[in-house]
Parts: structure tokens; sequence; C-alpha cells
């Protein structure tokens, strides 16, 4: 539900029409790498106030256990790795090559995870961007090609499945 105190609005993450020294607050969720990543900097340079906080986040693969990880790992880099997009290496190597403006913050190693059935873990492998791409080019769903394994490695009822978060946070005009 809207909040009367949020001013929501669409906009360029390069060019966003917010005010000078507006926010306290930017983030980013699992969007960086597409950005322009110099125009990104200034326009957040520009509009964080001095002392407010950019916080960009993203996550790669997911973790479960061993012998599910390897298979996970099997369909995204054996099958699916000539369909991911090339700024997909900015997410694995945790955004390490993005300048961001400020002065870095060193945070916590981060989590996030869900519990899941192995019907939850096969649909969500179908909406990767590059089990699509692999699907229009060869009409066939890459993900049948692990599931039984899968499925078999998974057992019955449900597992945690977690995902790494790579968190990088500055502070603007400080320091």
């Amino acid at each position: 539900m809207p909040h009367p105190r949020v001013s929501y609005r669409v906009a360029a993450a390069e060019q966003s029409g917010l005010p000078a020294a507006s926010v306290d607050l930017m983030t980013v969720g699992q969007a960086l790498h597409w950005f322009d990543h110099a125009r990104f900097a200034a326009e957040a340079s520009r509009v964080i106030r001095e002392g407010g906080l950019l916080v960009c986040a993203s996550y790669a693969v997911c973790e479960i256990t061993p012998d599910i990880d390897r298979i996970v790992d099997r369909l995204y880099t054996d099958l699916l790795d000539p369909f991911w997009p090339p700024e997909r290496g900015m997410v694995e190597n945790g955004y390490a090559d993005i300048a961001l403006p400020g002065t870095p913050l060193a945070l916590p190693r981060l989590a996030m995870s869900e519990t899941w059935s192995v019907a939850d873990m096969l649909g969500y492998l179908r909406t990767w961007s590059a089990s699509k791409r692999y699907q229009r080019r060869h009409r066939a769903d890459p993900v049948e090609l692990i599931a039984a394994e899968l499925e078999n490695a998974w057992g019955a009822g449900t597992r945690k499945v977690s995902w790494p978060l790579t968190v990088r946070a500055s502070r603007i005009g400080v320091g």
C-alpha cells in the first residue's frame, strides 16, 4: 500500500529527476549491472544528501546442499553459460569492478533464504533469463535436462534455499 510520506515515480537510474541533495538513502536491488555506471554515480552523488547512504545489493546462485548445488551449477554453467548476458559477470564478481561514489562501508555477510519444495526450485530455475533464452533458441526447457536428478537429490519435503548477498554501501560526502 502506498505510504502518504513516500513519493513514487519511475525514472532512469542515471537521470532520476529528483532535486539535488534530497535523498537520505538510495537503494539498488539486483540492477546495478544494467546501469551506465559513471552516469549513475554522478546522479547518486547529486541527489543523496551529505551523510546519506547508497546501498547496492545483488545475489548470484543459491546454495542448498553440496549435492544439489552441483546439479544447479551444471545447469547454470554447463548448459546455460552461453545464454547469460555479459553483465551477469558483474553480479558474479560481487560488483567488485564498479566504482561507487562516497566512502565505502564495511558490512557483515548477509544472505536471504526461503524454504522450498523441489517444485518451487524447478519453477525458480525456469525464471532465469538464461533459461528463457535457451528455451527460445532450442524450443526445449533446459531445466528438464536436470529435473530428474534434482528431484532425486532433493528428496521429499522442503529444504532451505539461501542466496548469499553482495551488498556494497557507501556514505556520500563524508570523510
